[in-house]
């Protein structure tokens, strides 16, 4: 199985913020050379490197005498805006010392929302890619809101991954992988090597909290790796502080825990779809709807729509949800909350009269729709 890291040609790696501050001792600055060798070597090789770094508010903790993670998000943004200053100097001088340039990007969950600034932020990736640079990406703490925030850097890099078409997502974490029960506590737990993310069964494996410094534990890390895996890239979790990690990952050595996709690659516009977290509003939708949706082939006309839920625009996102609740499907509307809620229930035909105009014969066409 580990031929998918051997053949992997665009890697994102994630560092978490307890590795590159020594658990809140300020910037390993020791162990970022060490990791910048490693990803150069991988550079070398002729594999490009996307990197998401966390550390912005725990380098700022430290600089600014903080022992606990403040509650506040003011503190919270005040302390990123303090480390983050720290966090991209020392990324920035340990590759220009192997003559590599470095990009900072920094992201919030509307980046990723909207279609337009999510292919110009691709668009950009991929020149800074094409031109030899290192992409170092954080989410933007400085003002990003808990409405729009992406929660931990485990999931901005499963999305970094989709939006840069990567092959696989490496998180460098300070456990050596996922374990088949929390090691710290039982003796018997064991190192899974290989697993599909999807698998149910490893729900339980990882349970635990994250530590004072991050907002991400094991369970952010499976969530990771199953929103990566539906763009069909590969995860491994693995521990940071491994010797040469990096470089043995890439010889195919097995460390830490590899979790499959089920599938291949999504359609890129698919992909985009399924990466997101923030929806607008909900559409209801009759059984007919639900078992027309679910076979893959049939857009969401009005006449499927039962009721219309949130205060949405045209080329929003809204969940399908069926009568009872359940998210069968994310897709872009085609019409806002106010003239949907006119046309649900009517056929496609009726839209012009009821509106004065059609725009589309869908509220959601299918290729604008993802299952979930």
């Amino acid at each position: 199985m580990r031929d998918k890291v051997t053949a992997a040609r665009r890697w994102v790696i994630k560092i978490g913020s307890a590795l590159l501050t020594g658990n809140g001792k300020g910037l390993d600055r020791q162990a970022i050379a060490v990791w910048v060798r490693q990803m150069v070597a991988l550079r070398e090789s002729g594999v490009d490197v996307v990197l998401v770094s966390s550390g912005a508010v725990a380098a700022g903790m430290t600089r600014l005498g903080w022992s606990e993670r403040p509650k506040s998000i003011h503190q919270l943004q005040a302390a990123a805006a303090v480390g983050q200053m720290d966090l991209v100097q020392a990324w920035e001088s340990s590759f220009e010392e192997f003559g590599l340039t470095t990009a900072q990007v920094l992201l919030t969950h509307d980046d990723l929302s909207d279609r337009k600034r999510y292919l110009n932020g691709r668009s950009t990736l991929r020149s800074l890619l094409d031109l030899g640079v290192i992409p170092v990406i954080n989410e933007n703490d400085t003002v990003v809101t808990d409405e729009i925030r992406f929660g931990d850097n485990d999931t901005l890099g499963a999305l970094v991954t989709n939006l840069v078409e990567a092959d696989l997502l490496v998180i460098l974490t300070d456990r050596d992988g996922l374990y088949t029960a929390d090691p710290r506590s039982n003796p018997d737990a064991q190192l899974i090597s290989n697993a599909m993310a999807d698998d149910p069964k490893l729900d339980d494996m990882a349970g635990g909290s994250a530590g004072t410094l991050g907002r991400g534990g094991m369970q952010t890390k499976l969530r990771a790796a199953r929103l990566a895996a539906r763009s069909g890239a590969s995860t491994i979790i693995v521990g940071g502080s491994i010797e040469r990690v990096i470089d043995r990952l890439k010889a195919g050595e097995e460390l830490g825990t590899l979790l499959l996709p089920e599938k291949g690659m999504l359609a890129a516009r698919k992909q985009w779809l399924a990466g997101h977290l923030q929806t607008r509003g909900r559409l209801v939708v009759d059984d007919g709807a639900v078992r027309a949706l679910q076979s893959g082939r049939s857009s969401l006309l009005p006449v499927g729509v039962k009721a219309v839920e949130g205060n949405f625009r045209r080329g929003e996102m809204v969940v399908c949800a069926a009568m009872d609740g359940r998210e069968i499907a994310r897709g872009l509307v085609n019409y806002g909350a106010q003239e949907a809620a006119k046309i649900v229930g009517q056929p496609s035909e009726a839209i012009a009269g009821i509106l004065g105009y059609v725009d589309e014969p869908e509220l959601v066409h299918r290729d604008n729709l993802v299952l979930v």
